[in-house]
C-alpha cells in the first residue's frame, strides 16, 4: 500500500515538475460571447499539442480598454506576450516606440515557418510597415458586410432570393418593410467603418491624404471625408431615418442584436458577426456584399480591413519569444485558418484556408459565407488598400458624436461631415507632432 502511495505521490510530482517546466505566455484580447469560445478553443488545442508552452487568453475588457491596460502595463514592466489590437489602433502601437517587437522579427528569430507572401494581400499589406517589415500577426480580421432577414423580406413582398446590390435598391426595400409594418427596416453597426471607411474604400474614393496614412509619411495624413459623395449618401440615411426606414441602434456593435433578435430586418457590420447570427438567429438569413451607388465611377472596388491583429510585446525572454512563435505557427496552419474561418466568419487570413475551405463544400452549403473574401481579394488601390491614422479612436468617437446629430435631425450631413473632418484633422495634426518627437 505504501509503496501504491509512493508511486502516486511521485507521479503527481513529476506531473507538478513537468507543469512547472512549461513556459506561460499571457495573451490579452477583447473576444465576447461565441468569439470567447473561440479563442479559448485555440488556446487549448495550441495547449494540448505540445507540452513546453502554456498559452493563457485573458479577457481585458474592449479594444480601447486593452490596448490602454497593455500600454499601461507595459510601462509598469508587466505586459502581456500577446496583445490583440483593433485594426484602428495599428498606428498608435506603431508611433509607441519600443512597445513591441515586429512579429517577422520574432519568427525569423525563432527559426518559425512564416511566409506573409501567402496571406491575403489586402491583410498583409495593412499590417506592414514601409520598409516591408510585417509589424502584427494577422488574427481575427473580418471586412464589412450586409446581412438581410429572408423571411421579413417574404412578408413584405419582396424577393428573399433577390437581396438589394444598389443603396437605391436597399432605400427602396427599407420603404418596403416599413410599409408592411416592420419597425425597424434597416439598422447600422459601427458606423464609422461601414459607412465611412468602408463605403470610401467600395467606392474608390479617398479618406484621408498619404494614402490614407498608409504612406511612408502617413502621419501627415488629414480627413477628405466631405466630399459631395460622402455628403450625399448621409443625407439620404438621414432621409430614410426621418422616415423611419432607418433606426440607430447605438455605437460599435450595438445595434448587432437587433438584428439577431429578428427586430431590425437589414444591417450592415462585421463578417466576423457570421458566429452569433448562424448560433441565434430564428429566421431565414442572408450574407451578401455591400450595396454602393451605381453612378460612382469604379464602384465597387474592395473593401477595408477591419477586427485586430496580435501584437507581441518586448522586454520579453527568448523562450518565451518562441512560445510566442510556436503558437503563430499554430494558428498559420492551413486547417486551423479554415476552420476559424468558417466558425467565426472572419476572414481565413491564408489564400490555402479559403481554396480549402471552397474545396470542403462549405461556401455551398452556407451561401455568401465568401462574401467577405470575395470582397477583400480584389485589386487594391491607393483609395482602397485601409486606414492607418493616428489617434484613429478618438476620431472614430468623433464620427459617432457627430452622425448621431445627423440622425436625430440636428445637422445635415455636410455639417456633421465638415465638423468630423475639422476635429478630426485636429487630432491628427497633434499626432503628426508627436509622432516626429
Amino acid at each position: 500500500m505504501q509503496l501504491k502511495q509512493l508511486a502516486l505521490a511521485t507521479s503527481i510530482l513529476a506531473a507538478a515538475a513537468a507543469a512547472q517546466a512549461q513556459t506561460e505566455i499571457q495573451w490579452w484580447h477583447s473576444m465576447t460571447a461565441v468569439n470567447n469560445e473561440w479563442v479559448n478553443d485555440l488556446a487549448r488545442q495550441f495547449n494540448e499539442g505540445q507540452k513546453d508552452y502554456k498559452v493563457v487568453p485573458t479577457y481585458k475588457g474592449s479594444y480601447p480598454e486593452s490596448m490602454t491596460a497593455a500600454i499601461a502595463s507595459f510601462r509598469a514592466g508587466n505586459s502581456p506576450h500577446i496583445l490583440q489590437v483593433f485594426e484602428v489602433g495599428t498606428a498608435t502601437m506603431m508611433a509607441s516606440k519600443g512597445a513591441s517587437v515586429p512579429v517577422g522579427k520574432v519568427m525569423k528569430d525563432a527559426g518559425a515557418d512564416f511566409n506573409p507572401a501567402g496571406y491575403i494581400p489586402a491583410v498583409a499589406g495593412y499590417y506592414t510597415a514601409p520598409d516591408g517589415q510585417m509589424l502584427s500577426f494577422p488574427f481575427n480580421s473580418s471586412t464589412t458586410v450586409a446581412y438581410y432577414n429572408k423571411d421579413a423580406f417574404k412578408k413584405a413582398g419582396l424577393n428573399p432570393d433577390k437581396l438589394p446590390t444598389t443603396w437605391p435598391e436597399v432605400f427602396e426595400a427599407a420603404k418596403k418593410l416599413k410599409a408592411s409594418g416592420h419597425s425597424c427596416p434597416m439598422t447600422l453597426a459601427w458606423q464609422g467603418w461601414t459607412q465611412l471607411e468602408s463605403f470610401s474604400a467600395w467606392h474608390n474614393v479617398e479618406f484621408a491624404t498619404h494614402k490614407n496614412g498608409l504612406a511612408a509619411d502617413g502621419y501627415k495624413a488629414r480627413l477628405k471625408i466631405n466630399s459631395p459623395l460622402h455628403v450625399r449618401h448621409i443625407d439620404n440615411l438621414a432621409t430614410a431615418a426621418k422616415a423611419g426606414e432607418f433606426v440607430y441602434r447605438g455605437r460599435n456593435a450595438d445595434a448587432q442584436a437587433s438584428f439577431t433578435s429578428g427586430e431590425c430586418a437589414m444591417i450592415q457590420t462585421s463578417s466576423g458577426y457570421y458566429g452569433d447570427v448562424a448560433k441565434n438567429a430564428k429566421f431565414a438569413y442572408a450574407l451578401a456584399p455591400l450595396p454602393y451607388y451605381p453612378d460612382v465611377k469604379g464602384a465597387p472596388q474592395n473593401t477595408v480591413i477591419g477586427g485586430a491583429s496580435l501584437w507581441v510585446m518586448s522586454g520579453k525572454k527568448p523562450e518565451e519569444y518562441k512560445g510566442v512563435a510556436k503558437f503563430f505557427e499554430f494558428l498559420s496552419q492551413t486547417k486551423v485558418q479554415a476552420a476559424s474561418h468558417q466558425r467565426t466568419g472572419y476572414l481565413p487570413i491564408t489564400m490555402a484556408a479559403f481554396e480549402l475551405t471552397d474545396k470542403s463544400g462549405f461556401y455551398q452549403k452556407h451561401p455568401g459565407t465568401d462574401v467577405a473574401v470575395n470582397q477583400m481579394i480584389r485589386k487594391v488601390t491607393d483609395n482602397s488598400r485601409g486606414i492607418r491614422l493616428g489617434n484613429y479612436l478618438q476620431i472614430r468617437t468623433i464620427e459617432d458624436e457627430e452622425l448621431e446629430q445627423v440622425w436625430s435631425g440636428k445637422k445635415s450631413g455636410k455639417e456633421a461631415l465638415d465638423a468630423i473632418v475639422s476635429r478630426g484633422n485636429e487630432l491628427l495634426a497633434r499626432f503628426e507632432k508627436s509622432y516626429k518627437k
